[in-house]
């Protein structure tokens, strides 16, 4: 009879304690709904994203595109950006692309085509081999070198052959796009090299 009576006061002092805890864990929940969820939250866009796409491929002299305009076969070709920034295109004869951006110079030429040659042309162009880069100084092995799309200092370097003894492998200079003036960034993975740069790697002075 004294096992009977003991079971339902267990029970109720069991019940007693758990309300408060659930009624505690209720009140934080309210006050912090962020906690209360196991999935992050969305974060907004990468601003590097946006930056680079602001900061797009621009194109230079000695850079290869394929130009096409659907429905057009004759009209389609690759070329050749040539040393004054021009490359001859049909019909419509020399146009600039060193300096653009490849959607600039795709609507440059769509512009053209449209004004007395074609009706709403369609007009696709793309990079199809991006001109050199250059590096001089303290590698094995200085000179003109193929670029290939997001490679950094270390891989030019790399493609010389590697540092001299006498290098100085914390700096590295670089002549952007024909600039006058060399900038000076750290020699490591952050560092990307763009077509036509002109890296230079400087002696060590201990």
């Amino acid at each position: 009879m004294g096992y009977r009576l003991f079971i339902p006061v267990l029970v109720a002092l069991l019940l007693a304690l758990a309300v408060p805890g659930a009624r505690s864990a209720n009140a934080q929940a309210a006050a912090n709904p962020a906690a209360s969820t196991a999935v992050a939250p969305l974060t907004a866009a990468n601003p590097a994203a946006a930056e680079s796409s602001t900061n797009a491929y621009r194109l230079g002299s000695g850079d290869k595109i394929h130009v096409s305009v659907f429905g057009q076969q004759d009209l389609n070709g690759d070329y050749i950006v040539d040393g004054a920034g021009f490359i001859q295109l049909p019909l419509i004869g020399q146009m600039q692309a060193a300096g653009l951006t490849v959607a600039q110079f795709q609507k440059e030429v769509t512009s053209k085509y449209a004004d007395g040659y074609l009706v709403n042309p369609n007009v696709a162009v793309e990079v199809t081999g991006y001109r050199p880069f250059y590096i001089i100084g303290e590698v094995k092995s200085p000179g003109q070198y193929s670029y290939v799309n997001g490679m950094s200092i270390l891989n030019a370097v790399a493609l010389a052959g590697g540092y001299t003894d006498r290098a100085d492998k914390s700096e590295v200079y670089i002549r952007r796009n024909g600039a006058s003036k060399e900038v000076e960034l750290p020699a490591d993975e952050t560092t990307k090299v763009n077509p036509g740069d002109i890296i230079r790697i400087s002696e060590r002075f201990f």
